[in-house]
């Protein structure tokens, strides 16, 4: 078994090419993005309130995101005077494009809406038109600098798996005691 290194990369990596995707070019790589956005005046409890119905949707459906393989999701709002911002931070196993796709995908089919029709800017048309949703996160999205991860290369579907390995076999040794 070859051993995982961590990784740390500054960005843009030299000469990394540009492919193209259908909604852009296949960019981050790195299969994660930050968006930044205008919340949309007087919608800022609006945007607090999806956390706790992604919580309880999470609680009623553990798996319910899974079609995202995502690693890790975070939201923030924060003040820039009287302004409020939203910040979506992901990181996921798949494409950007493919990505958004599952995103409209999953939304439709659990008839329900995303929080970033609580922001400036945001088509109206995106459960039909998932190319105007990419172009807009394209649009707000902060380009990092710099990247680290402690597992490259593995996705959050191996993680698990080798979580439940290593819980099944600390069971067992438990059993032998």
């Amino acid at each position: 078994m070859t051993a995982i290194k961590p990784r740390a990369e500054a960005l843009p990596r030299p000469n990394e090419k540009l492919e193209k995707g259908r909604f852009g070019t296949t960019l981050p790589k790195t299969y994660g993005f930050t968006i930044v956005a205008k919340v949309i005046p007087g919608r800022e409890d609006t945007v607090r309130a999806y956390g706790h119905t992604v919580e309880k949707l999470i609680r009623d459906q553990p798996h319910a995101l899974a079609p995202l393989a995502l690693h890790y999701l975070r939201w923030v709002l924060f003040k820039d005077g009287n302004t409020t911002w939203f910040m979506y931070i992901g990181f996921f196993d798949t494409d950007f494009d493919k990505y958004v796709e599952d995103a409209v995908m999953l939304f439709k089919q659990a008839g329900v809406n995303t929080i970033f029709e609580q922001l400036e800017g945001f088509p109206t048309d995106w459960k039909e038109n998932p190319a105007a949703f990419a172009k807009f996160a394209r649009e707000h999205a902060a380009q990092p600098f710099m990247e680290y991860a402690e597992y490259p290369d593995l996705t959050a579907m191996e993680v698990v798996k080798a979580l439940k390995v290593k819980q099944s076999l600390s069971e067992m040794l438990d059993q032998m005691q």
